[in-house]
């Protein structure tokens, strides 16, 4: 099969590999249709994970089911099923309470909760930006789509990970009909996240990035757009507040965040938060962060640490809901939106490329080149 593969920072390459192939009777293997190029994917692209070379990336990924293993009870051949991005078992401590990305059947290291497709530290498993993808416990894992979702792949796509993810924010932040969010971050996880504000009534939804592409999907859907490298995001949340502060705040950038002038600062997002939303509001953290990053110019945060403003924090009585989005816990009631027409999270979407275009896709996105917003990708093998 063709796959695309990690061979080194900013190195990917489409190879011929093994098609992957049923291993366990809980397995089922999907032939890829769809799958994403993801903001997380460019941790590892660019080498700031200890990702190892020769792994197959990609983990937002759809498809048709094309051969089930014998103990797979529910899923049939010939279904269209989109994949959460965190492999989970259905049956441990965790799964059981719906916090799949934390499973502990299927990472493959001691003391270690969640695992997922193509991703650094999250377990043995190749991702999808390939001709084929092997899912291990099938019948959980597999969410089967309605026959309209031939015909709307880049919609139904993103619920793999970035529709979920920025639902998951917003109810980590405890996002209320009515109320004010903040979102910092423009990028598809902050542009969902805004999506999702507006499904749930949020009264006033400002989003806050230096792009003027992604900036201008997001007035597209009413949100209040606030370009950091013009004016102070605090100031300009505070005048939009009445002096008060934002309900709720998003942070969907992560350790990489920069500051207007190109230095990185971990802790600019969430220190901006802090000050940006109310005495006794939340917040929500979906951006990544890892515990170890020798590469970044932060020495503190060369040792997963950031100077996170406490005392602030502490004094404004806030509180903060962090970590990986559990995606089987949204996805069904979010693919209800997409069929409903309620939701269309493709409006996103910039280029859809075949998947030999994959390493331009990275080049492009990893920029940030102006109207490069969300790469889907096709591969295009045949069994």
């Amino acid at each position: 099969m063709k796959a695309l593969v990690y061979e080194g920072p900013r190195e990917v390459r489409v190879e011929d590999r093994p098609d992957a192939k049923i291993e366990r009777a809980t397995d089922v293997l999907v032939r890829v249709t769809t799958t994403n190029i993801c903001g997380s994917d460019l941790h590892m692209y660019e080498g700031r994970t200890d990702m190892e070379p020769g792994r197959v990336l990609g983990h937002e990924n759809m498809g048709e089911v094309i051969e089930v293993g014998s103990a797979v009870d529910r899923v049939r051949i010939g279904d269209l099923v989109c994949l959460p991005f965190n492999v989970s078992c259905g049956f441990c401590r965790n799964c059981e309470r719906g916090l799949t990305a934390y499973c502990l059947t299927t990472p493959d290291t001691p003391n270690m909760a969640g695992a997922a497709y193509g991703f650094a530290d999250m377990g043995p498993y190749d991702g999808g930006q390939a001709d084929f993808l092997r899912v291990p416990y099938g019948d959980f894992n597999c969410l089967v789509l309605p026959q309209e979702a031939w015909e709307r792949q880049t919609d139904y796509v993103m619920l793999s990970d970035i529709f979920p993810t920025g639902w998951h924010c917003t109810e980590l932040a405890d996002l209320q009909p009515g109320e004010t969010v903040v979102i910092f971050g423009a990028g598809p996880v902050g542009l969902m996240a805004a999506l999702s504000a507006t499904l749930k009534s949020a009264a006033k939804i400002l989003i806050v990035d230096r792009h003027p592409d992604r900036l201008a999907l997001a007035e597209q859907i009413g949100a209040i757009a606030i370009d950091d490298s013009k004016v102070s995001p605090i100031d300009a949340v505070l005048e939009e507040t009445n002096g008060l502060g934002a309900d709720r705040g998003c942070e969907c950038v992560g350790y990489q965040a920069h500051d207007p002038q190109g230095n990185e600062h971990p802790n600019m997002t969430l220190n901006n938060l802090v000050q940006s939303v109310k005495f006794t509001g939340s917040i929500g953290v979906v951006g990544v962060f890892i515990t170890k990053d020798p590469q970044s110019p932060d020495p503190l945060y060369r040792e997963g640490d950031v100077a996170f403003d406490y005392g602030a924090y502490w004094f404004k009585g806030q509180s903060m809901g962090s970590g990986q989005c559990n995606v089987k816990h949204y996805n069904r009631q979010l693919s209800g939106l997409i069929q409903q027409g309620k939701a269309k999270p493709s409006w996103i979407v910039s280029h859809e490329l075949p998947l030999p275009q994959a390493p331009e896709g990275y080049l492009h996105f990893d920029n940030r080149d102006n109207g490069w917003t969300k790469v889907v990708l096709h591969p295009e093998g045949t069994r």
